[in-house]
């Protein structure tokens, strides 16, 4: 590099071929942010070199960890008026479209996360570039902060890749892995690392043409094939969401097919969201999201490279299923060799989203186990056995001898004392619960369970190895239950009562559902097993007889989705299948009360740590309404009722 110039936040750099490399690198921030000030320094550096054009510009990340996260979500809290949210639409709206006209080619050189105001920005760029490691997510997904991509974004992805895959990944968030964004076109090279800076000089020095959209997939972007595409687009929403939990995704269709994604020939659109209670809450969550998220960031953690998992089941080849598909070398063990082997073909169908490569680097890690010699050279081992206490024990004895020596041993259950399990153990201390959720390649939470006597370092290398392979970790204390199914037993017992009282079942999901559950507490049941939902309800119902209509299906064999029947047949039925019928007066909240009742009861106890993170648990674990902003913030926004 000749000359270099330095602001808080970018460095320009000019090489030898006047080739200009702007990096930026955000201080004090783990993962570059578009605020304020970056988008001001940028904004005079757009202009310097609008002033003295270079042959060429490349803008990349000084950060290891990714490209840009997006904008600071901080800053939309702080709209409250049209004008400030004009204001917030303009800065990005017109620096990017400076950026999009300049007479030189530009590219964005893109690795990790690029997302949001990131990918916008890359949007107005001529070429864009992504690196093959870290594993690049790439997309728009403001929606999920109650929002629209505002930047130009909605505007340049649909001209780019096409309307219908744009419009798909900007209404539901949905983000792209590398080899996916080449093969929509979002980005015109996938490289490795070691070629990256090549691969840049090489294509924004090539004079190749813009990339866009062609075919059919152009024509769509046209009058009057454009509002067919939106006609079919707010269908897709309104099956999603029928009760219009989620307004930014409607706003967002209009904006795109009348004005063609530009914001400010509406501003009071994005002024409209962001003052709204949905957006408010949603970007609560957003904030919960990452709280979750740091405390998988402990210095203490040690690595774990190599995960045993010991029983196969549903839970078992599930956890083993996703530790290899998130790069880790998983061995999987069993009496029973068919279990393995059913392991495997549930792990293909889960690799069979992914990319042929993904899929097949998933399968490789994953090694059928039936003797356990995976044991002895397993950071961690994780036992996904039975829920009976003296099995459990009698197996830690057996294993406890071959662990090495630092290594941690973790145990999935769900119901079941840590403390008692541990009371076997020479080391106890090295003994965690890491308690995951069905369907564990879905479900975003898992509870890291401590009790008095485990070595910190335990708790924090359990919270790491969640966090690293992709899950959100939340600390719990050991109690029956802990947090998530400690609220959900009341919860699904209340609505299993209102069955035994005549209610139809499908009635009672229902009402869930236009609550805003992404599935109602009868179905949440059939899928968790009621065979479990009876055990963790004779441990937080004080007493009560279980629900008579739980216990005729249990008798019958009928256990939930894993029997194929249950409260409902479930073949070819969906989760969030609804009723015609008209719903009872109140019954939502009559069923949402025993819940939010819990949820307070468990933090009284300091099963968490706060309020906050209660709110988190039951969003992540049980997929509560995440537009009420969680159970006790819903209480609290409606005066305590």
């Amino acid at each position: 590099m000749t000359t270099e110039k330095t602001y808080q936040n970018w460095t320009l750099q000019n090489d030898a071929q006047n080739i200009a490399w702007l990096t930026i690198d955000c201080p004090d921030r783990s993962m570059n942010a578009l605020a304020s000030d970056v988008m001001e320094e940028l904004t005079d550096i757009i202009g310097s070199l609008e002033s003295a054009p270079p042959k060429a510009l490349i803008i990349r990340s000084g950060k290891r960890n990714g490209f840009i996260a997006g904008a600071d979500v901080k800053e939309f809290q702080n709209v409250d008026n049209v004008d400030n949210g004009r204001k917030l639409i303009e800065r990005g709206w017109h620096l990017f479209n400076r950026i999009e006209k300049l007479p030189f080619p530009t590219l964005t050189l893109m690795h990790g996360p690029c997302l949001g105001g990131g990918l916008e920005l890359a949007l107005a760029c001529r070429y864009r570039i992504a690196v093959d490691s870290p594993k690049p997510v790439i997309g728009l997904p403001e929606v999920k902060l109650g929002i629209f991509p505002a930047w130009g974004g909605l505007m340049r992805l649909p001209r780019l890749i096409g309307p219908q895959t744009a419009l798909n990944m900007m209404l539901t968030g949905r983000t792209l892995d590398g080899r996916k964004a080449r093969s929509a076109g979002l980005v015109d090279l996938l490289v490795a690392p070691r070629v990256a800076q090549k691969s840049a000089v090489d294509l924004v020095t090539s004079g190749k043409p813009t990339r866009q959209a062609r075919g059919l997939a152009r024509l769509l972007n046209r009058a009057p094939f454009k509002s067919l595409v939106a006609a079919q687009a707010r269908k897709s929403v309104k099956q999603k969401d029928p009760y219009g939990h989620y307004p930014a995704t409607l706003t967002m269709l209009e904006l795109w097919e009348k004005h063609d994604g530009d914001p400010l020939a509406d501003p009071q659109a994005l002024t409209r969201l962001l003052q709204s209670d949905v957006t408010r809450n949603l970007i609560r969550v957003f904030h919960l999201q990452e709280r979750l998220k740091a405390f998988g960031k402990k210095d203490n953690a040690k690595a774990v490279n190599h995960v045993h998992v010991i029983g196969a089941g549903v839970m078992g080849g599930g956890i083993a299923a996703w530790c290899a598909l998130q790069g880790i070398k998983t061995t999987l063990q069993d009496t029973d060799a068919q279990r393995i082997a059913g392991a495997f073909k549930n792990a293909v169908s889960i690799y069979a989203r992914k990319d042929r490569y993904t899929a097949q680097a998933a399968r490789d890690r994953l090694i059928p186990d039936l003797e356990g010699h995976g044991i002895a050279t397993a950071d961690l081992v994780i036992e996904a056995i039975s829920e009976n206490p003296q099995a459990k024990q009698s197996l830690y004895q057996q294993i406890e001898p071959k662990m090495k020596e630092g290594a941690i041993l973790a145990t999935n259950t769900s119901s079941l004392s840590i403390g008692e399990l541990r009371s076997v153990l020479v080391r106890p201390e090295r003994f965690v619960g890491i308690h995951f959720f069905n369907p564990v390649s879905r479900m975003p939470l898992v509870e890291v369970v401590h009790a008095d006597g485990i070595a910190q370092e335990t708790v924090d290398t359990a919270t790491a190895f969640v966090s690293k392979i992709g899950k959100l970790p939340l600390p719990v204390q050991d109690t029956p239950g802990f947090l998530v199914n400690a609220v959900l037993a009341p919860y699904m017992l209340q609505a299993m009562r209102c069955i035994d009282e005549g209610i139809d079942p499908e009635v009672i999901d229902t009402a869930m559902l236009e609550f805003g559950m992404p599935m109602g507490p009868i179905a949440l049941a059939d899928t968790v097993g009621l065979d479990i939902a009876m055990a963790a309800g004779k441990q937080l119902s004080e007493g009560q007889e279980p629900p008579r209509c739980l216990q005729d299906k249990i008798t019958q064999g009928k256990l939930g989705v894993k029997s194929g029947e249950g409260f409902y047949v479930w073949k070819d039925r969906k989760h969030d299948q609804r009723s015609s019928k008209t719903i009872p007066q109140g019954l939502a909240q009559r069923l949402i009360k025993p819940l939010i009742e819990q949820t307070e009861k468990q933090l009284a106890h300091n099963i968490v740590q706060d309020a906050d993170l209660a709110d988190a648990g039951v969003i992540f674990g049980t997929g509560f309404a995440p537009f009420t902003g969680g159970p006790l913030h819903y209480k609290r926004s409606n005066g305590g009722q």
